[in-house]
């Protein structure tokens, strides 16, 4: 694999093709309909939510979402985010993200069946198709007894700008503490 690539040059562009799936226009107009269509109004505050959502790359807890969305919506309440975010996601217009190092987060869902790449450095997400789990879903169906009905996968790592990013300070570092020993 080259440097600084995730993944090997096909899937990279089949990545960069979901990443730019939707803009957040686009989003916004399919979530208010999806929205109205289930008998949900649109309030501001609902809509400040919603803005957040669909213009950020990155994965996002309620609390980060709430204190966005206030700027926005200045009387908002953290209970409307996670009523919201409840509504989101059953309508399947938002997907959790698991991040270890802090609660659940999300992401805005892309139409059709994908997967993420999360960053554990910087947060941003992309999207990505095509996976091949059929056999390993059938294995593990035939030796468990279960019987599997959908999956989820999210690969988490560091982006290419996160890697870069700690390349340069450790080539910093290195240079510094070269520095201090000569000296």
């Amino acid at each position: 694999m080259a440097a600084g690539h995730l993944l090997p040059r096909p899937a990279r562009n089949l990545v960069e093709a979901y990443m730019s799936a939707s803009s957040a226009e686009e989003r916004m107009a399919r979530w208010h309909s999806a929205l109205q269509a289930h008998g949900y109004r649109l309030t501001p505050a609902r809509r400040a939510v919603l803005r957040v959502l669909a213009e950020s790359d990155r994965a996002l807890d309620a609390t980060q979402i709430f204190d966005l969305a206030r700027r926005q919506a200045p009387r908002l309440g953290l209970v409307t985010v996670y009523r919201t975010l409840e509504t989101l996601q059953a309508l399947g217009l938002v997907q959790r993200v698991h991040c270890s190092a802090q609660c659940t987060s999300y992401v805005a869902a892309e139409p059709g069946h994908q997967h993420l790449l999360v960053c554990h450095r910087c947060g941003r997400v992309w999207y990505f198709g095509g996976d091949d789990l059929d056999d390993l879903m059938q294995t593990v169906a035939g030796e468990s007894g279960f019987v599997v009905e959908d999956h989820w996968l999210q690969l988490v790592g560091l982006c290419a700008d996160c890697q870069r990013a700690l390349q340069a300070k450790e080539e910093r570092q290195s240079t510094s503490v070269c520095r201090e020993a000569k000296q």
